[in-house]
């Protein structure tokens, strides 16, 4: 009896130290990292609001006044917007635009998907990689030089070239080539940068798929149609909004190569605001316009994100 009493007390003694040694092995509470992320987030915080939120909040305000960088503004409620609709040139600008932005988007997307592809199936090179970044490399104001002078009218080596094989000249002040030139300049200038985001796009599709389709006897031109583009397309989608809203941006190589006084086929929107603002000092309507085109980028750019599925990948 005493035996069995001596067993039952070092039983008790023996889990209340158990006991005592999980209290003591009991996990901390995590850390609430929250408290620090607004530290963080601060700085980007700070910036967005000092270099995007202050300046388009100053935008709107100024868009609803007369101000001429002469006076105080004064204000006049939506009569730059009225006036706005009822004006030619900004109409022409915007159509302008418009015959730029389809021009360039559409010859820049199908290079680049067409040079994304090669690389992605035939050689992945980082010497050819580099080499096709060159020309993004280059300052817009020097590729605006250095196509003026390629394709002058008597001393251009391409005008010469063409001229050559049996074609005609083309010209940068004809208003019908104007567009058009300005257009596959900036091409050749962002074509590479463009064929490398597709081609870092399509590094993500397993390459067992291309093993599946090649067995089942699919050629590269169908297993492009059937594989390569359909999941691409959150990464084709991307490059289609970008390459869109930088299309609108145009204005370097308009105001390099026609030196402030584009012809009425060239004047792009950028260049418009950029007229009415610092050669006529109507600020208030330049504001108008450019508050304009950012609601015509921000629907254009909703609108493409919902074709194009981009928030949905069949890779998912």
């Amino acid at each position: 009896m005493a035996a069995l009493t001596g067993w039952a007390t070092g039983r008790a003694a023996d889990e209340g130290a158990e006991g005592r040694a999980a209290a003591t092995r009991r996990p901390r509470r995590r850390r609430d990292d929250r408290r620090v992320a607004p530290l963080f987030i601060a700085p980007v915080l700070i910036g967005f609001a000092v270099f995007y939120v202050y300046p388009t909040v100053r935008g709107v305000w100024f868009s609803l006044t007369d101000y001429s960088l002469l006076n105080s503004p004064s204000y006049v409620g939506t009569e730059n917007y009225s006036h706005l609709l009822h004006d030619d040139q900004f109409w022409n600008a915007l159509k302008v635009t418009g015959y730029y932005v389809v021009i360039n988007i559409v010859s820049q997307t199908v290079i680049a998907l067409g040079l994304a592809a090669l690389m992605h199936r035939l050689t992945r090179s980082a010497v050819l990689r580099a080499t096709l970044l060159l020309p993004w490399l280059v300052p817009n104001v020097t590729v605006g030089l250095l196509w003026a002078w390629l394709l002058d009218a008597n001393l251009g080596f391409a005008n010469h070239l063409l001229h050559s094989l049996g074609f005609g000249g083309v010209s940068f002040y004809s208003p019908t080539w104007a567009m058009p030139s300005v257009a596959l300049v900036n091409t050749w200038a962002y074509t590479g940068y463009t064929a490398l985001l597709l081609y870092a796009g399509m590094l993500q599709i397993p390459q067992d798929l291309y093993e599946s389709a090649l067995i089942d006897g699919a050629g590269e031109i169908r297993m492009f149609r059937r594989v390569t583009l359909p999941l691409l397309r959150p990464i084709l989608a991307l490059v289609l909004v970008v390459s869109l809203i930088g299309s609108f941006q145009i204005f370097d190589t308009v105001a390099v190569v026609y030196r402030g006084s584009p012809i009425p086929a060239t004047r792009v929107i950028y260049f418009y605001i950029y007229q009415q603002a610092f050669s006529f000092f109507h600020m208030g309507y330049a504001s108008a316009v450019a508050m304009v085109l950012v609601v015509i980028l921000g629907l254009l750019t909703f609108v493409q994100l919902r074709l194009l599925r981009a928030s949905h990948s069949d890779l998912g």
